[in-house]
């Protein structure tokens, strides 16, 4: 392995790239020596991070709801590291959350996740050459928070789906793990984060007293795609300064 350039040689699609932890993924990944895949809805973010990547990345404008982007990636033989990355929240008491936060994220979370990874998966079974599967949860997929009730929810489903796929992935040499970061100051959070109280609860949640950055994610990422991580499937890597230690 090239320590320097430890995703040489590989294609890496990062969806949910055009901003936050998957936009950090996607640079991580390209700075590592891989071919990368950026997949987002909006092409102004597309093409903001074109141009700080350089020829290392590919933009694809693509809304990871629908069919027929699930049916494009069972297509492609090229992929060999999926970073699945897309995702959304929103803060809701348990007695006030509708029918719309529920779908969108059950959608968005869970289905559009599952399908993804299984257009992946079936593609890198075809092409026999193995991969990697790495799914962005969360330490809320490790734990419960007031306001979070459907969030936690689909991070939970994430976390099992990591090691239901990693036992039926391994004939097939595609590993398959998690990473779950704690609070990541992103545009997602920046609002919540704005507030003294919120951001001083999620201070007091961490023991080390950081809030992470996006590339404090991508640099799990990196590790998970590369061949230093070989033997490592069906784990979830938390990279939450540890919250949920306690």
């Amino acid at each position: 392995m090239d320590r320097a350039s430890p995703l040489n040689g590989l294609t890496v699609l990062v969806t949910g790239a055009g901003r936050g932890i998957g936009r950090a993924c996607a640079l991580s990944s390209a700075q590592a020596g891989a071919r990368v895949v950026a997949v987002a809805r909006t092409r102004r973010d597309l093409d903001d991070l074109k141009e700080e990547a350089g020829p290392r990345l590919e933009t694809r404008q693509a809304d990871v709801t629908e069919h027929a982007f699930w049916r494009e990636l069972e297509s492609d033989s090229s992929i060999d590291v999926l970073v699945n990355n897309a995702g959304t929240n929103r803060l809701q008491a348990i007695d006030e959350v509708d029918d719309a936060t529920l779908d969108l994220l059950l959608m968005l979370n869970v289905r559009s996740a599952f399908k993804i990874s299984q257009a992946v998966a079936r593609s890198m079974i075809a092409r026999r050459r193995g991969g990697a599967i790495i799914h962005i949860s969360s330490q809320m997929g490790h734990v419960g928070a007031a306001k979070r009730s459907v969030y936690c929810m689909t991070k939970h489903a994430i976390e099992g789906l990591t090691k239901a796929m990693a036992i039926e992935l391994a004939a097939h040499d595609i590993r398959v793990n998690a990473v779950a970061p704690t609070i990541v100051e992103t545009s997602m959070t920046a609002l919540f984060l704005q507030d003294a109280s919120y951001r001083q609860f999620a201070m007091d949640t961490i023991p080390l007293k950081r809030i992470a950055e996006p590339q404090d994610v991508a640099e799990a990422v990196v590790y998970l795609a590369s061949p230093a991580a070989r033997l490592v499937t069906g784990t979830s890597l938390k990279v939450d300064g540890g919250a949920t230690a306690q």
